[in-house]
C-alpha cells in the first residue's frame, strides 16, 4: 500500500535553501518575475537555469545523491508544517509515503527538499499570484514512484492536484484510489474515486489522511 498526499503551503521554520554559486539562498516561486522584491534571496522556478547548463531541478537531484547535507534541507515529509505528514511515515513507513508537490512533482517522503512556495490552489490570486502554477506552465516534474509497482495507491489531496497525480501515475500497475470532498467526483481516468464526507472545506485532506490511518 502506498499513500500519496499533496504538499502544503505551511513550511517548517527551519527549512533549508539551495544556494547560488555566490552563496545566496534561492526562493522558488511559480512566477518569480511578479514576486515582491527581496534582496536577501534569488528568485527562480525549479526548471530555471542554475548555471553550467543545469537547472535547479538537476542541482537538487545531484544534491540528494551526496552523502552529506550542508544546506540543511529537510526530507519532504518534515518540510511541511502539519503533523500528518510525519504521522503517515511513522505509521506506514518511509517507503510507503510520497508527496505530490506543485513545484517538484511526485517525491519520496525522504527526498531532501528546499523551501519553495508554489501551489495549484486558485486561492493564490491577486498579490499572491506569483505562487500559483497554471496549466500552461512548463515543469519537468519528478516521478519517483516506479512504474512497475503493483501496490494499491491512495491519493489524498484537493481536486486541483488530481490532474498531476493522474498524469504522473498513469503507467503504474497498481490500482489507484482518489479521495475527494467536492460535490462531484473529479475526472480521473483509470482511477477509483472515493468520497470523504466532512463539513470541512479548507485543508479537508488532513482530516481524511488521519481517518485513513485510523482505518488501516
Amino acid at each position: 500500500m502506498i499513500v500519496v498526499i499533496q504538499c502544503a503551503g505551511s513550511k517548517a521554520h527551519d527549512a533549508g535553501h539551495l544556494l547560488t554559486a555566490a552563496g545566496k539562498p534561492v526562493l522558488f516561486f511559480a512566477h518569480p518575475e511578479i514576486a515582491p522584491a527581496d534582496d536577501a534571496y534569488v528568485y527562480a522556478r525549479p526548471d530555471d537555469d542554475a548555471g553550467n547548463g543545469k537547472s535547479w531541478r538537476d542541482v537538487l537531484l545531484e544534491y540528494n545523491r551526496k552523502s552529506d547535507n550542508p544546506y540543511g534541507l529537510l526530507p519532504a515529509y518534515r518540510l511541511y508544517g502539519n503533523p500528518v505528514y510525519r504521522r503517515l511515515v511513522d505509521t506506514l513507513g518511509i517507503g510507503s509515503v510520497y508527496i505530490l508537490s506543485a513545484g517538484w512533482g511526485l517525491m519520496t517522503a525522504d527526498f531532501l527538499t528546499p523551501y519553495y512556495d508554489i501551489t495549484f490552489s486558485p486561492s493564490a490570486r491577486g498579490p499572491e499570484g506569483y505562487k500559483r502554477r497554471r496549466k500552461a506552465d512548463k515543469y519537468r516534474d519528478f516521478c519517483m514512484l516506479p512504474d512497475s509497482t503493483d501496490e494499491e495507491i491512495f491519493f489524498v489531496g484537493s481536486k486541483d492536484y488530481v490532474p498531476l497525480f493522474c498524469a504522473l501515475t498513469g503507467k503504474v500497475k497498481g490500482r489507484r484510489k482518489i479521495f475527494y470532498n467536492a460535490a462531484q467526483a473529479p475526472q480521473a481516468l483509470g482511477c477509483e474515486t472515493v468520497k470523504f464526507k466532512t463539513p470541512t472545506r479548507t485543508n479537508w485532506h488532513y482530516e481524511c489522511a488521519v481517518a485513513f490511518l485510523e482505518s488501516v
